[in-house]
């Protein structure tokens, strides 16, 4: 698949995240990694950030955490993939003990571009 030339001197600034989204308190999880962590939420939102998504309702931002660089990000996704569940909902509420949807807290500082 071609991608689309940035026009000249256009530089979209990205910024690793590794991301977990829920349907529900210790429902369904999905796990991404984006450059966009703003951006690739609302999509999720929206229905077109992956088929999975979209069939089992996951929309809810419960966890993030940003890298150095997309090396990183993907090894730590891949890693995060392969853990147990109960790993991964202690991993979650660490961080968001309330299971809070986090989408709205990172709209305000998340570049969108």
């Amino acid at each position: 698949m071609r991608r689309k030339a940035k026009p000249a001197g256009a530089t979209l600034a990205k910024h690793p995240c590794v991301y977990i989204l829920a349907s529900q308190r210790n429902g369904t999880l999905y796990i991404g990694v984006t450059g966009n962590i703003a951006m690739r939420v609302m999509m999720h939102r929206e229905g077109k950030g992956s088929a999975f998504t979209r069939k089992y309702g996951v929309k809810h931002l419960v966890w993030y955490e940003f890298h150095q660089d997309f090396g990183f990000a993907i090894e730590r996704e891949k890693r995060l993939k392969v853990w147990r569940r109960k790993w991964k909902l202690t991993l979650i509420e660490q961080m968001n003990p309330g299971w809070e949807d986090l989408y709205e807290s990172i709209q305000m500082w998340a570049p969108m571009d």
